[in-house]
């Protein structure tokens, strides 16, 4: 009977000791958040430590992939209890602590959120003076990324056979599904899809018109568009015509803007030392206006190929055998 009370008790101490804080010590944080691309989200994380009271350093930490040996994406100290605690790691206009550590929260908001920005995250914070005055989340918390579609590229191109096939690249989380419409088309299509980023072709293009791309998630929609023209060199004048009247006008626009670019910039270069730039340099609005128009011409064998897109994700394709 006493062997037996003696190895209940040692059960009892066995399991009151395994539920119990690493000495006094304890850390909550979620298993997940979700966080939309180009938002903020916020990282929550809070403890518990054996003091009962602590006004030296402090100092909080956040790491990503893996606990303990993972790259410090912020850190900030306070050395008193009435100081903020001051970044040492980490860019402010991208984390900022949104807990204050004196409180036991480590609380972390994450602004902008790009893709890679999808990982594992570990808090950790640290006392001055024992060693042991430190501890860290061993799990972490999962940052799950979410995004609508966005078409991120949309042509027609040419393969050495001069076949004519469109492409479609769109982006988004869940992974958005592409549909083609537009003329009948050829012989079906191809679809390469990897992480957050989707690709569909539409092979052997033979009839002219509006192919329209439409990526779909559960978050919304986006569209883009391609017009593809293909015909004989004889008949093409009316075409050509067409697309070097627009280039003309879009030339002239922009001899416009710069020619009132530079008149502004001699009237007020006295008031304003910064406009002191190179002159071949262009201003941002003409930089702006030929990147969503412009007209690019290269030659494949035989074929000319002639792309005019007076819109973002809208393009006139023309090929000339």
């Amino acid at each position: 009977m006493p062997s037996f009370s003696l190895l209940c008790l040692v059960s009892l101490l066995c399991v009151v000791k395994k539920g119990m804080p690493s000495k006094g010590w304890s850390m909550h944080v979620p298993s997940e958040v979700t966080g939309e691309i180009g938002k903020t989200a916020a990282l929550p994380c809070t403890f518990t430590h054996p003091h009962k009271m602590y006004d030296r350093t402090l100092t909080a930490i956040w790491r990503v992939k893996e606990p303990y040996n993972g790259t410090v994406i912020f850190k900030c100290v306070t050395h008193g209890s009435s100081d903020l605690c001051r970044t040492t790691i980490g860019s402010s206009h991208r984390y900022k602590l949104l807990g204050n550590p004196r409180q036991n929260n480590l609380s972390l908001q994450i602004n902008n959120l790009v893709w890679s920005d999808s990982n594992r995250y570990f808090c950790r914070v640290e006392f001055s003076g024992d060693l042991h005055d430190k501890y860290e989340s061993r799990m972490g918390l999962r940052l799950h990324l979410i995004a609508p579609p966005r078409i991120v590229n949309i042509s027609v191109q040419t393969r050495q056979d001069h076949s004519f096939y469109a492409k479609c690249t769109a982006e988004g989380e869940p992974l958005p599904t592409l549909t083609w419409s537009g003329p009948p088309a050829s012989n079906g299509s191809s679809v390469l899809s990897s992480s957050h980023q989707i690709t569909k072709e539409l092979q052997r293009l033979t009839q002219d018109g509006k192919y329209t791309c439409m990526a779909i998630n559960s978050l919304g929609r986006a569209e883009g568009a391609v017009y593809f023209y293909k015909f004989k060199a004889g008949s093409s004048s009316w075409i050509l015509i067409l697309l070097f009247v627009a280039l003309g006008i879009k030339f002239l626009g922009l001899v416009a803007i710069l020619g009132i670019g530079a008149f502004w910039k001699e009237g007020n270069n006295h008031r304003n030392l910064r406009m002191k730039t190179s002159v071949a340099g262009s201003p941002p609005s003409v930089k702006d206006y030929r990147t969503e128009s412009m007209v690019t011409h290269n030659t494949v064998k035989n074929l000319g190929v002639l792309q005019f897109c007076p819109m973002k994700h809208r393009c006139i394709t023309a090929f000339i055998r």
